[in-house]
C-alpha cells in the first residue's frame, strides 16, 4: 500500500467541533424519521430512549436540557398512549418518577432497530474501529462515557 509522503494535518479543533455537529444533526435526522415512524416527536422519542430506568421528571428535563413544564407535556402524551407511567418516587413519595409501559418498552427497541438499519456504516467499523472510536467519544465527552462494568 502506498502511503501519502505528505499526509493531511490533523482537523484543527474547531474543525472537529464542525465535523461533531454534521455528525449529530445526521444522527437527530436519522432519530427524528425513526420516531416519526411510530407517531412519536423527536423529543417524545429522545424521551422513551433516556427512561432505561424510572427517572424523575426534573431529571429528564436536565437530560433533554428542556423546562420541567415541557416534560409533562410530552409525558401526558406519551402516557395517554400507554407507553410510560408515572409512579411514586422511593426515595421520595412527593416525587413521581417516570417509567416505561410494555408498550414503550418495545417502542424503544424498535425505533433502535430502525435507526441501526439506517446507520449501517456503524456495522461495517471493525470491532478494533469501534473500540477505538468508543474510546475517543468517552474521553472528549467524558459527561456520557458509559460507567464501567
Amino acid at each position: 500500500m502506498h502511503q501519502n509522503p505528505h499526509p493531511d494535518p490533523p482537523a484543527t479543533p474547531g474543525e472537529l467541533m464542525d465535523q461533531l455537529a454534521r455528525v449529530a444533526a445526521a444522527y437527530y435526522r436519522h432519530f427524528a424519521s425513526a420516531a416519526a415512524g411510530h407517531g412519536l416527536t423527536l423529543m417524545q422519542g429522545k424521551t422513551l430512549s433516556l427512561l432505561t430506568r424510572p427517572r424523575s421528571m426534573r431529571a429528564l428535563a436536565g437530560l433533554l436540557s428542556c423546562d420541567a413544564s415541557n416534560v409533562t407535556g410530552i409525558v401526558d402524551r406519551m402516557e395517554g398512549r400507554d407507553l410510560v407511567r408515572r409512579e411514586p418516587d422511593p426515595a421520595d413519595r412527593r416525587v413521581k418518577s417516570i417509567a416505561l409501559t410494555d408498550r414503550g418498552e418495545q417502542t424503544v427497541r424498535l425505533i433502535r432497530a430502525d435507526l441501526m438499519s439506517g446507520l449501517t456504516a456503524l456495522e461495517q467499523l471493525s470491532g478494533q474501529d469501534r473500540a477505538a472510536l468508543g474510546a475517543l467519544l468517552d474521553r472528549a465527552f467524558p459527561e456520557t462515557a458509559t460507567p464501567p462494568a
